[in-house]
């Protein structure tokens, strides 16, 4: 018997030290920041076995073969308008007043760190709720009459899924570029043969970046989180908004889905137009599927349909210019008054959180608002982590007690704002491919900042003693999702 356990202990630290030699060449083996690294090792370590199995499914990058594609695809970008964009703006004189200047630094960021153009005169519109968004969005795909791109991480097959689809397949019957993309692990559940319909009828429908299977693609990370329409080249819409039934409140476990989207007519729909085209590229299975940058994608605007300046903004891992995140630091950085955030997951690295911190601690008005429920538990525990944490250094925390808060927005100073698919989270920041519109205009900044207001009704203040009256058990859960917030 002694020699049986004395084989028995042999083998269990065989297993134990080649499950950290293992450990340390999975994790070593690929470029990551320090942050993901040791919490892969805690991971692996902690977790023998089972923890190489989480890592297959949420820590292996992209292969470099599809980066490579999303590199190639993104000089498909209006390169001499924005070219000659970047030397007007060389070229300008330095604005005296405050606000200008920062608008001026802010535009110029992400002209060179994403080629992104400035377009002036948009006209805007902001919602709320799904059955408005969905409402508008089926009534001006059924009017379009030349083309209709669609891009989301989610699509599901239940009840405004199929209209769409149906709607879909009807426009391509009727001779319209009907293109779909989406991200197969986000419509999780919906088949290929879900778009045979609409192939039937002429339309075409790809899962990003040539993911056909997720059984043998399984990977969690590095998903396309965009939310893009874009109709005739004039029309377009982003922002948080998914298709699915639980983003019209019709699950009980979230009831009121409260969301944030933008309608945009204008200039800034080449933007959107832009990142569509590329993603497609580099998703399409067949060469003879790949579009061009034809003209009729980006149609000659003759009249000014707004007042609403704004730059569309992308981000995503074939980079390692977390551009968005940049973008939030700045806003966060220039912010003279006030800071409010609304974000479904609050995982900020350790350079925004201190950004945050900074503003805080400067007197400037920081107010987040986040859900009262989750909807992934890890990730939500460390939301409440650092929300718990800024409430402590003067941060106002809002907890939206009205449904599910998933709204990805931030205005600053009444001046500035960022509307998009990206939470203030490592994952937005790092991982996954994002969009978002920065906004230069008092007008529509000062309807977010009121939407924030009204939301503020249907919420409750989460003090640093509220937090600290949370028992044990919950607090523990909420440091330990914080040890693996690199990787959440």
């Amino acid at each position: 018997m002694a020699l049986t356990w004395a084989i028995v202990r042999w083998i269990l630290l065989l297993i134990i030290v080649l499950n950290e030699v293992l450990a340390i060449y999975t994790v070593f083996r690929e470029k990551r920041d320090i942050a993901a690294t040791w919490a892969w090792l805690l991971v692996l370590t902690l977790i023998p076995v089972l923890g190489f199995i989480l890592y297959a499914f949420l820590g292996r990058k992209l292969p470099h073969r599809r980066l490579n594609l999303m590199k190639t695809q993104t000089q498909l970008k209006l390169q001499e308008a924005i070219d000659r964009q970047k030397q007007q703006f060389i070229n300008m004189p330095k604005p005296r007043h405050q606000v200008t200047q920062i608008y001026r630094r802010t535009i110029m960021l992400f002209q060179n760190i994403d080629d992104s153009f400035l377009s002036r005169h948009n006209h805007v519109e902001i919602f709320t709720t799904g059955n408005d968004l969905f409402q508008r969005m089926f009534d001006e795909i059924a009017a379009a009459t030349k083309s209709i791109h669609i891009e989301f991480y989610s699509i599901y097959n239940d009840r405004i899924g199929n209209q769409l689809r149906t709607l879909l397949e009807r426009k391509a019957s009727e001779g319209v570029e009907v293109r779909v993309l989406y991200d197969s692990w986000g419509s999780m559940g919906v088949h290929p043969s879900f778009y045979d319909g609409l192939r039937e009828q002429g339309g075409f429908a790809e899962p990003f970046l040539l993911s056909r299977s997720n059984l043998f693609d399984f990977r969690l990370n590095y998903r396309d989180h965009r939310k893009i329409v874009v109709l005739d080249g004039k029309i377009g819409y982003v922002g948080g908004f998914n298709v699915g039934d639980q983003y019209l409140g019709r699950f009980e476990k979230f009831g009121n889905w409260r969301d944030t989207h933008l309608r945009i007519v204008g200039g800034g729909v080449y933007g959107l137009q832009r990142r569509f085209i590329s993603d497609w590229n580099a998703s399409a299975a067949k060469p003879e599927e790949k579009l061009e940058h034809y003209r009729s994608y980006f149609p000659e605007i003759k009249v000014r349909h707004g007042s609403t300046a704004l730059q569309v903004v992308t981000n995503g891992p074939e980079s390692e210019m977390e551009k968005i995140k940049l973008g939030y630091l700045r806003l966060i950085n220039a912010a003279q008054d006030h800071i409010w955030i609304q974000t479904p997951y609050l995982i900020p690295d350790d350079s925004v959180l201190d950004a945050l911190r900074v503003a805080a601690h400067s007197g400037v008005d920081v107010r987040i608002m986040i859900p009262c429920k989750p909807d992934h538990p890890f990730v939500y525990r460390a939301t409440q982590y650092y929300a718990h944490a800024l409430a402590g250094e003067g941060v106002t925390i809002y907890t939206y007690q009205n449904g599910f808060l998933h709204a990805k927005t931030m205005t600053v100073d009444g001046r500035m704002a960022s509307v998009g698919s990206a939470n203030m989270d490592i994952r937005s920041f790092k991982l996954n491919f994002e969009i978002n519109t920065f906004i230069y205009d008092a007008v529509t900044t000062d309807q977010l900042e009121q939407i924030f207001v009204n939301d503020i009704r249907d919420c409750r203040v989460m003090t640093s003693e509220r937090f600290d009256q949370q028992s044990r058990w919950l607090h523990f859960k909420q440091r330990f999702s914080r040890l693996l917030s690199p990787i959440l």
